[in-house]
């Protein structure tokens, strides 16, 4: 018998960076994942110290970036919903 166990609470992001055009992502279980900038249509063409401001937002639901005007949930970026 196979079992798969689902767990709806959201993952929440607890630090943000950006190194080398690749976001990096601290999450609340112990977790640290990245991502590239190309993943995604305004951060790709966006310049270092643009990306640099990156802020978690929403109790670290997502993150914000405000001189893009770029919004991103983490559950999005833990699905894999790029935006190319």
């Amino acid at each position: 018998m196979i079992t798969v166990m689902t767990h709806t609470e959201s993952k929440r992001a607890v630090r943000a960076w950006v190194q080398a055009r690749t976001i990096w992502i601290e999450l609340d279980d112990g977790r640290t994942i990245g991502f590239p900038t190309e993943k995604y249509r305004l951060l790709k063409d966006a310049k270092d110290e643009d990306l640099a401001k990156v802020r978690i937002e929403a109790r670290g639901l997502a993150l914000r970036w405000e001189e893009l005007d770029e919004d991103l949930s983490i559950d999005g970026i833990l699905a894999g919903r790029w935006h190319p």
